[in-house]
C-alpha cells in the first residue's frame, strides 16, 4: 500500500492528484500546517518537517515532482509517464521540473512574506516583486499552449499535474484574474479533469475523518 503523507493544499497535492489520475490504492495521512511546527512526531517522518512524504514498497520520497514521476513511470506508462524512446521525453522533464522549480519557488516567497509572517517581518514589496516574477514565468506558456491543449507528447501527463499545482496555488493567492488567455483556459482544462475534482474531495474528506483543520475550495463541486 502506498502512503502519502499530505497537507491541505500544500506540494503534496502533486502526488495525490497522480494517485487519483492512476486509480491505484493508497493511505492519505493528513497532517495540519505547517507540519514541522504543528505535528512535532512528524519530524520522526521527515526531519525536514515537509510535506509530502510517500512512502511504497521500501522507497521513500520527499520531492513532488519526482514522487510524480515516480508513480508516473511505475503505474501509469503511456498515460502519465513519457518514455524515453518518446520525441517528447526531454520536454516532458522539462516541464515537469518547471512547475516546481520555476512556477512554485516564487509563491512560496509570497505567502511567507505577505501572508505567514507578522508585524515587522512582512515584506510586500517582496511579495510583489515576486508575484510579478510567477507571472512573468507562467506567461513564457501561453504560446505554447495557444497550439496545444497540454504541455507535451499531445496528452495531459505528470508534467501538467506539476504546473497546475503551481495554478492552484496561484488561485489561491488571488493571481488567476492575471492568468493571459491560453493559460487560463488550460488552467480550466485541468480543474474540469475528474481525477483533479477526486483528488480535491479525497484531501478535504481525509481532513475531516482524521480532524485536521481544511479549507473550503471554490474548485469542488456539489
Amino acid at each position: 500500500m502506498i502512503t502519502l503523507y499530505h497537507c491541505v493544499s500544500a506540494r503534496s497535492f502533486r502526488p495525490l492528484w497522480a494517485l487519483e489520475e492512476i486509480g491505484v490504492p493508497y493511505r492519505l495521512a493528513m497532517l495540519p500546517f505547517p507540519p514541522r511546527a504543528l505535528a512535532c512526531r512528524f519530524l520522526d517522518i521527515n526531519p525536514l518537517g515537509t510535506v509530502p512524504v510517500l512512502f511504497h514498497d521500501g522507497v521513500r520520497m520527499t520531492e513532488s515532482a519526482a514522487i510524480c514521476q515516480y508513480l508516473a513511470s511505475r503505474f501509469s506508462p503511456g498515460r502519465l509517464d513519457v518514455s524515453v524512446n518518446e520525441a517528447a521525453y526531454g520536454a516532458y522533464l522539462n516541464y515537469l521540473h518547471f512547475g516546481e522549480a520555476t512556477l512554485t519557488v516564487p509563491q512560496t516567497l509570497i505567502l511567507r512574506y505577505a501572508h505567514f509572517e507578522v508585524g515587522d517581518r512582512r515584506q510586500p514589496q517582496v511579495a510583489q516583486d515576486y508575484e510579478q516574477w510567477f507571472l512573468s514565468r507562467l506567461r513564457s506558456l501561453e504560446p505554447l499552449l495557444t497550439e496545444q491543449q497540454y504541455l507535451c507528447a499531445d496528452r495531459f501527463t505528470a508534467a501538467d499535474i506539476s504546473v497546475g499545482y503551481a495554478l492552484l496555488l496561484a488561485r489561491h493567492l488571488g493571481l488567476e484574474p492575471r492568468f493571459t488567455p491560453s493559460v487560463a483556459a488550460y488552467w480550466q482544462r485541468l480543474r474540469s479533469r475528474p481525477g483533479y475534482q477526486s483528488a480535491l474531495a479525497a484531501q478535504t474528506q481525509a481532513a475531516n475523518e482524521q480532524g485536521v483543520p481544511s479549507i473550503p475550495s471554490p474548485d469542488i463541486r456539489p
